[in-house]
């Protein structure tokens, strides 16, 4: 595909390593469709949709909506990379997709990395609905039951899952979730300010070794750091397009078979809660995460496809291998 703009029309570049574009570069990820300057979706008349960061399989950070996506650096030339627009995110100000002089490109033809080129830090919640507690025999915990993933252990929205060596760990499970994305650098966020820190949300696949787990609870690090045991969602949705976060469902889908699903009205700690309960113990910065939990999890096997499906926000598939 040529990216081009109204001032050097019809020029192709080669794929970039980083999601850090320089102004005027955009990089190719999928053939024979053309970015080109344009009528605005909004000089058209076009209504406005849910606003979403991404990033191409090539690196290159997209802005869109149900209307297709166009190069973030399209919409606003400072905008580098998903993590440069996260803060504009937080404030509610990111560029209108439809006003960027670019034709938007659907989804379905876009090849979609992770939203980040880096992880930064992870933050895992378990036991977090109280049904889910109660199913595995589990006390409800007094306060948010949190836990760290390595970035090694993240991957993007096409996978796949890897379970480990049958001999390391044959029971691997895995949950959908909704995950908090952070948009500005924040520390010691009181409740009511939370939301004003969090740039969106997104789906993700989160994976245990129940066996190890089961062995020691304090092997609940190890169980839960595997390669490939977190997968991201393809897009993050703003928090100002979620107006009822607390209805929101959360699935596990298994070889299309809903296995568990919940409300996030039912968590025992709620999103912005989490957000500022653990802004206490340390720095958040732009690109953080924390993924809220699981209304259940499903056992894998080689030759699955589980998927996270969370009302709003979107869905991530992903195929199961060994």
């Amino acid at each position: 595909m040529l990216f081009s703009s109204a001032s050097e029309p019809h020029v192709a570049y080669d794929s970039l390593e980083s999601d850090e574009l320089a102004h005027g570069e955009c990089s190719q990820y999928y053939a024979s469709v053309s970015f080109t300057a344009t009528a605005t979706a909004s000089e058209r008349g076009e209504s406005p949709t849910v606003t979403r960061l991404a990033r191409a399989a090539d690196g290159t950070p997209l802005l869109g909506d149900e209307n297709g996506f166009v190069p973030l650096s399209a919409a606003d030339p400072s905008l580098q990379s998903v993590r440069d627009a996260l803060p504009l995110a937080a404030d509610g100000e990111l560029p209108d997709p439809a006003a960027a002089p670019a034709d938007p490109v659907p989804a379905s033809d876009i090849s979609f990395a992770s939203p980040f080129a880096e992880y930064g830090k992870l933050w895992g919640i378990g036991l977090n609905y109280a049904e889910h507690a109660s199913d595995l025999d589990e006390d409800r915990p007094t306060e948010p039951a949190s836990f760290m993933k390595p970035s090694s252990a993240a991957t993007g929205p096409a996978g796949p899952i890897r379970l480990p060596d049958p001999e390391i760990t044959d029971r691997v499970t895995a949950e959908a979730e909704l995950a908090v994305v952070f948009g500005k650098t924040c520390r010691n966020v009181d409740r009511a300010d939370a939301e004003d820190v969090v740039a969106g949300y997104v789906p993700v696949i989160d994976m245990t070794s129940e066996d190890i787990l089961e062995k020691n609870p304090r092997f609940l690090t190890r169980a839960k750091s595997f390669d490939s045991f977190i997968v991201f969602g393809s897009s993050i949705v703003t928090t100002d397009e979620v107006d009822d976060l607390e209805s929101i469902t959360v699935q596990t889908v298994l070889n299309g078979s809903v296995e568990s699903e919940n409300e996030v009205r039912n968590m025992m700690a709620p999103p912005m809660e989490l957000v500022s309960f653990h802004s206490d113990v340390m720095t958040f910065e732009p690109g953080d995460l924390i993924s809220t939990g699981t209304p259940g999890a499903t056992v894998l096997s080689p030759g699955d496809t589980v998927t996270a499906e969370v009302d709003t926000v979107g869905s991530v598939t992903s195929d199961v291998v060994r």
